[in-house]
């Protein structure tokens, strides 16, 4: 595994003898609403009009305006961010995309639910966390799994 730039590879405080197999992160509900996808177009530059408006989305199929996968993605990713305490302590992350997280135009919006686990420890005090990522009873990420270092 390469160093990162600038030094040695962090490691997240959370310490690696005490964390079990099985062990939950926090489980956390993310509200998505427009406003969001609007802020999230600006800084990312993706202004793809199914993520702003109804009828190009369902003109293309889609069920409503839906959120930016790696929106849904970095979301997910905080738990795993906020559990570790440091995001430099990450090595790895990947998901696979199963379903659209649809943003309703209320003051409601989506909620992205985000449970995760401890599911293997590894040699160099690497853990590998799985998430479960759902949003209205649909499973909106696959194979969402995170390699955090911890000290």
């Amino acid at each position: 595994m390469a160093e990162p730039a600038g030094g040695a590879a962090r490691v997240a405080p959370v310490r690696y003898d005490e964390i079990e197999v099985g062990a939950e992160l926090a489980a956390r509900d993310f509200p998505v609403r427009r406003a969001d996808l609007v802020r999230y177009a600006g800084a990312s530059g993706d202004f793809n009009p199914i993520h702003w408006n109804e009828k190009v989305a369902a003109e293309v199929g889609l069920p409503g305006v839906i959120a930016h996968g790696m929106l849904t993605m970095a979301t997910a990713g905080r738990v795993v961010t906020d559990w570790a305490g440091d995001p430099g302590a990450i090595r790895e992350y990947g998901v696979k995309f199963s379903s659209p997280v649809v943003v309703p135009n209320d003051d409601t919006g989506a909620v992205v639910e985000v449970r995760a686990a401890v599911e293997k420890k590894l040699p160099d005090n690497i853990v590998v966390v799985n998430l479960t990522v759902r949003c209205d009873g649909a499973k909106v990420l696959m194979a969402a799994k995170a390699r955090i270092q911890l000290s």
